[in-house]
Parts: C-alpha cells; structure tokens; sequence
C-alpha cells in the first residue's frame, strides 16, 4: 500500500481536493493517508461495501481518553446515534423515525417554497453575500419549524452549529474547542428548558413527536432528546448551507441554471449537484474484526477514513466524473452514506434543493458571480466563505 502526503491545510488542496484524490486514486484502491496517520480509500466498490459491512462501525474499539475541559462535548456525542452501534443506535433511529417521517418531510414542501420566495425577494439589490442571504438562513429557519424551535433562535443555532462543527475540522485549535465546548452548554441548556415546556405544553411539531416517541414501552431519555435534537438541528442544515452553496456556484460558473428550471430536470440537476462538490468528504470508520477488504487486510481496531467525494467521481462508476453535467443519469451516491447510518435528513436536504435552487434563479435569472469563490479552510467540510453575486 503507498503512503501520500497532503496537508488538508493546505490552501491549494483546500480550494481544489480532487487532483489529490485522482493522484491517490492511481495508487490503487487504499492508501495511506501520512498527514492522518489514516488509511483512506475513496474506491467506489470499496467506501459503499465498508459503509454497508457490520464488521466496521462508527464507535471506537478502544474508547479514547477525553480530556477534561471537552467532557461537555463528549457527554452530548455519547448520546448522539451518528456515534453509536447496535443495539443502542437501532433503538434510538427507531425511535427518531417514528417521529422524523416521510410524510411530515413533505409536508414542509409549501414551507421551504414560501421561506424560499421571501427570502429571494428580499436579497438586497447589486452585490451581495448568497451564503448570508439564502443559504444560510433557509435550512436553519425550517429545522427550527420542524423542531419548534422559534425561528427568532435561528442565528443562535446557526452560531453554536458552526462552533460544535468546529471539532470535527482538520488542525483544530484549543480556541476552536473552547468555541464548540461554550457552544454545546449553551445548546444543551436552552434545549434542556425547552423540552420540558414541551413536555407540559404538547404542540405539532418535532420535539414533542420525539418525546412521545415510544417503542414497546421505551422513550428517549431528556439527554438522548438534547443530543438528537443537537444532531438534527446541526446536520438539518449545516451540509446543506454548503451544497447550496456549492450548487449555486457551479450552476453559475457552467452556464446550467436552465437544468434546475425545468421541472423534468431538476432533480438530476440536484443529485449532479450533490454528487460532484458535496459538503462533507471524509467520514471514520473502525475495524470490529479482522477483515480482508479489496486485497488490504484490517485488523480489530483500525481505522479507515471513506473519501465520499472521491468516490463520487469514481470513474468505475461514472463517465467523465470530472465534468459537471446536470442531465447525467441519476445513481446512488456516497454523498449521504450507506447502510445503517444511512442519513436520515437526506430526504428533507433534497427537498430543500429541489424547491428553493429552482425559485432563486426564477427570480433572479441575471444572477452572476460578483468574485471568483473561495472555499473556506474547513476539512473535512467543504463549502465556501462567501458567495458574492450580482443580481
């Protein structure tokens, strides 16, 4: 297996990853990862069988020391179910799914279009930050629906979101911990008084379906509530902030808004979208037994870092995977994983694109960008700073 070296720092791979995944591609289907210490892959075939095989899971065989001024943090991902396996994680999707339905998932249709039209009216004239004035505030205001939560709190969710995200970012700082730890006692105790008010004043929405939520006589504990609605509210819209983003910028620099306008090609142009400059690249996996994957053996207790947007241009898979094109036929992707920690916001996240990307650029059909976009150092993450644009 070859070692490669790339620092995620780096601001040339930081605004442009793939070279460095073709270049790790050609090595063949895993590599070492030196600036991670981390056996990668991003081997189509390879990422989907490791997301799908029992024998890998998100929980460490060995679980790490945790310092103590992150105890905070670490007490709300103990109860997260991004972070657990059977049979914890099982009982707790379970539970989740009962409220997080398919049906209420469509039902916010009307919600995003009219949050959707409002928002594009309002962006100011000339030039303008797309990120500030669509793209953030769209996905964050309907979780927050979807929650309950009032929409009012939508700038504190987006602020503690971004720092708790903070922890996850390569060459993370003792600062950026203390942002994320600060973040996560603040979210836990408005979260913690706003489920009990629910728990004495039912309404329709999120929150008070999870707390009803019951199976075979089991209900989500208060913590397993704040670290679940901790998770939809960060996952609901921190990756879709990015695509959106990350859409909107491609469809601008390729001429193709027309592909999202046209109700017969706008879902294609959104798992384009989705495919070709996801918001999230890298996601751990460990090793549970030994275990032979594509010619490389694990041992219990490796790791193994999936390249989700490397797999995503996978040329096993797809034709010309370096060529944005919105009318290519539509496959699975890596995007939102697979198997048993199969993203349950991926429909609502879909829904969000399909509606909104379509009504900005009705209102807006001389939208252009104002400055090439930059991509903001936040592996593995990857979405813009700013979006600036000219209406």
């Amino acid at each position: 297996m070859r070692s490669l070296s790339q620092s995620p720092k780096d601001d040339e791979f930081v605004q442009n990853p793939y070279p460095f995944y073709e270049r790790a591609r050609a090595v063949g289907p895993f590599f070492l990862w030196n600036d991670y210490g981390l056996i990668c892959t991003g081997n189509s075939a390879a990422v989907n069988a490791i997301l799908r095989d029992r024998r890998f899971g998100r929980e460490p065989v060995t679980a790490p020391v945790i310092p103590p001024h992150l105890a905070p943090f670490y007490a709300v991902e103990a109860h997260s179910m991004l972070e657990l396996e059977p049979p914890r994680h099982t009982r707790l999707r379970n539970l989740v799914l009962r409220a997080f339905t398919s049906r209420r998932i469509a039902g916010l249709g009307a919600d995003i279009s009219a949050l959707a039209s409002t928002l594009a009216e309002e962006v100011p004239d000339g030039t303008f930050d797309l990120l500030h004035a669509f793209a953030q505030p769209l996905p964050v205001r309907i979780i927050a629906r979807l929650l309950g939560v009032p929409e009012e709190m939508a700038p504190d969710l987006l602020r503690w979101s971004n720092a708790m995200v903070g922890m996850y970012m390569a060459g993370r700082t003792r600062a950026a911990e203390d942002r994320a730890v600060a973040a996560t006692e603040a979210f836990v105790t408005f979260l913690r008084g706003y489920i009990e008010l629910r728990r004495k004043r039912p309404a329709d929405d999120l929150i008070t379906q999870l707390v009803a939520a019951e199976s075979e006589g089991d209900k989500l504990s208060t913590d397993e509530l704040i670290s679940t609605c901790i998770l939809l509210l960060n996952a609901g819209h921190e990756a879709t902030v990015h695509t959106i983003g990350n859409g909107v910028k491609l469809l601008l620099e390729t001429g193709t808004a027309a592909a999202v306008l046209n109700s017969g090609t706008v879902d294609a142009a959104i798992e384009e979208i989705l495919r070709f400059d996801p918001a999230l690249h890298m996601f751990i996996r460990h090793a549970y037994d030994d275990v032979e994957v594509m010619g490389h053996g694990f041992r219990r207790g490796d790791q193994v870092g999936l390249l989700l947007a490397m797999a995503n241009r996978d040329p096993g898979v797809w034709d010309e995977p370096a060529r944005f094109n919105p009318g290519r036929p539509v496959r699975p992707l890596a995007t939102f994983g697979a198997g048993l920690h199969f993203c349950v916001g991926a429909p609502l996240a879909r829904l969000e694109l399909q509606v909104a990307l379509p009504i900005l650029f009705r209102r807006h059909q001389g939208l252009r960008l104002a400055e090439a976009p930059r991509y903001a150092d936040a592996y593995h993450f990857h979405g813009l700073g700013k979006l600036l644009v000219q209406t």
